[in-house]
């Protein structure tokens, strides 16, 4: 079976875009992940399937899948892809355009006239059951009107972090510099801990003033990536609440920079969307190479 694709990043985190209303699409876990794979598929951190509308107040609805094949709820570079595949397939000539993403929840993208986008994020949800985050028995400290958990995860790694959702989850770092062996330490840790049961994205912020933060982020799923729109939100609302921020906020990431908005209600991000080539690929073909890889080792 031959599958018609779209190559997009959002400031270098990298999609495959499918179109799953012109063409019929059944994703699994496992071809997301050799879609996905950087030797024997496309390679991408997510892939992002485009299809028609299960609620009447949204005008399409998409899903994003990890590069480890798990469904995730949201992604905020994804989201900007999704806003210009659409236009520029010429699927809507609407704008804003509705999207229906995990949970039925409804987001609100708008392309702007530069080519970036600007997307609606809604409301982050700050209770541990919403990541879900098992809290129970740690120790905690308020930093302003933030809640900051501590967490042992190795017997020489102590650390404190918030959480937060937008709605997959968020645990967020601050720190004084973004050292690399410490994020390969700590981010592998706590993403795959037993008290986040469906695992959570890491983000490592370092404030350089109140309205600039460089952030990296360790994705469920993916590992490190160049850039994380859902990470740079909830590293903003952190900020804020931690008395550090005001937004809006430059979010500096090795990929490129996002301005991320919070008014304490609602998110909003804006940042481009950039296509890198289209392209089709034999889902057989591609399937078999990844199977036999496995069964070499």
């Amino acid at each position: 079976m031959k599958l018609n694709f779209t190559k997009m990043h959002g400031i270098g985190n990298d999609f495959i875009v499918i179109n799953g209303i012109k063409q019929s699409v059944m994703m699994t876990k496992e071809l997301a992940k050799a879609l996905a794979d950087r030797n024997f598929g496309i390679g991408a951190d997510q892939i992002l399937l485009v299809e028609k509308n299960n609620n009447e107040n949204a005008d399409f609805r998409y899903r994003i899948f990890n590069a480890d094949g798990t469904e995730v709820e949201h992604c905020g570079n994804g989201a900007r892809c999704f806003v210009r595949f659409i236009h520029k397939n010429g699927l809507s000539n609407k704008n804003p355009i509705t999207a229906e993403i995990s949970g039925d929840i409804l987001i609100s993208l708008h392309e702007n006239t530069d080519n970036s986008v600007t997307v609606d994020m809604g409301s982050p949800n700050l209770s541990p059951e919403s990541l879900p985050f098992n809290n129970s028995g740690l120790y905690s400290k308020t930093q302003a009107h933030e809640i900051l958990w501590k967490l042992e995860l190795a017997p020489d790694i102590n650390i404190y972090f918030s959480a937060l959702s937008i709605p997959n989850p968020h645990a967020v770092i601050c720190v004084e510099n973004l050292d690399d062996n410490f994020i390969e330490k700590v981010g592998p840790l706590l993403e795959s801990n037993a008290r986040f049961s469906q695992g959570v994205n890491v983000g490592f912020m370092q404030v350089r003033d109140r309205n600039n933060i460089s952030l990296r982020v360790y994705e469920r799923g993916s590992g490190e990536t160049l850039a994380c729109g859902t990470g740079a939100c909830a590293a903003v609302v952190s900020g804020i609440r931690r008395g550090l921020l005001d937004s809006p906020v430059h979010v500096h990431t090795r990929g490129g920079t996002l301005l991320i908005f919070w008014d304490g209600k609602n998110v909003q991000m804006q940042g481009p969307a950039e296509f890198v080539f289209d392209g089709t690929i034999d889902i057989t073909n591609i399937l078999s190479l990844k199977n036999n890889a496995n069964e070499t080792i």
